[in-house]
């Protein structure tokens, strides 16, 4: 059974097709990357596992979409449990103006953890785990703005390890940072992959080809080819992924 899977997938902004019939599983355990030109429809996917869609107004969403066997838009989907369960690190590094401490025992917080000892515990844990915790473990009570962009997006993805999810989700967490955090970043996106099913847009098709095994070509709303990411960068089945990963368009 596949962590995440999409069955004939269509989704409308309005009368505008975003999304064209995409069907796709994604392996337990593992990295895939969603790669395309800007407007291709990647990121719309993306966010349909955790239902971040649903926040826009005037979308329809046809077909099913799966984590571990179960439609997550079934109308008896708990929309909240399925978010701790599937967890999302944005563009830009979102934290709250919290402390380091805070922003990471917000989630936990939420779902009803509030025994200091289990909390310091799980915060501890969570920042060792986002490779953060040796660079901030004396200020833990500083404001999370006092961090650098790199910082800040390893505390988001802390944040979103500390509720214990599944599967991570990251829409070009390294299109705001600088080349020495962006290779923390994905140093921290192959240590994870051991324990968690990571799924990661971006634009920067060296990226795709470092931290994934499965690399997905979207274009214009449509799935045009997904396959082992050696595969589609190397000997990629049709031209038109062919001409994106050499740079002949896109």
């Amino acid at each position: 059974m596949y962590t995440l899977e999409a069955k004939n997938v269509n989704l409308f902004y309005g009368s505008f097709q975003a999304l064209k019939g995409v069907n796709m599983g994604i392996d337990r355990k593992q990295v895939t990357a969603f790669i395309g030109p800007s407007g291709c429809g990647k990121s719309t996917f993306l966010r349909l596992f955790n239902r971040m869609n649903d926040l826009i107004e005037n979308v329809k969403i046809e077909g099913e979409l799966l984590l571990d066997g179960q439609n997550i838009y079934d109308p008896k989907a708990d929309v909240i449990s399925l978010r701790r369960r599937v967890g999302m690190v944005f563009q830009k590094p979102n934290p709250f103006p919290k402390t380091i401490f805070e922003n990471v025992a917000y989630g936990l917080r939420i779902t009803g953890q509030n025994n200091r000892k289990k909390l310091a515990e799980s915060v501890e844990h969570s920042l060792q785990l986002a490779a953060l915790w040796d660079e901030v473990k004396d200020k833990l009570h500083q404001s999370a703005y006092a961090l650098s962009g790199g910082q800040q997006q390893r505390l988001c993805i802390a944040r979103a390890l500390a509720v214990q999810p599944s599967v991570l989700l990251m829409d070009e967490p390294t299109s705001a940072l600088d080349p020495v955090s962006t290779f923390k970043v994905e140093e921290l996106i192959y240590s994870l992959k051991s324990n968690y099913t990571i799924v990661i847009v971006t634009h920067n098709m060296q990226q795709a080809a470092r931290v994934s095994e499965k690399t997905a070509f979207f274009y214009m709303g449509s799935l045009i080819e997904y396959d082992d990411t050696r595969k589609i960068f190397t000997n990629p089945k049709l031209e038109q992924t062919q001409n994106y990963v050499t740079g002949r368009f896109g």
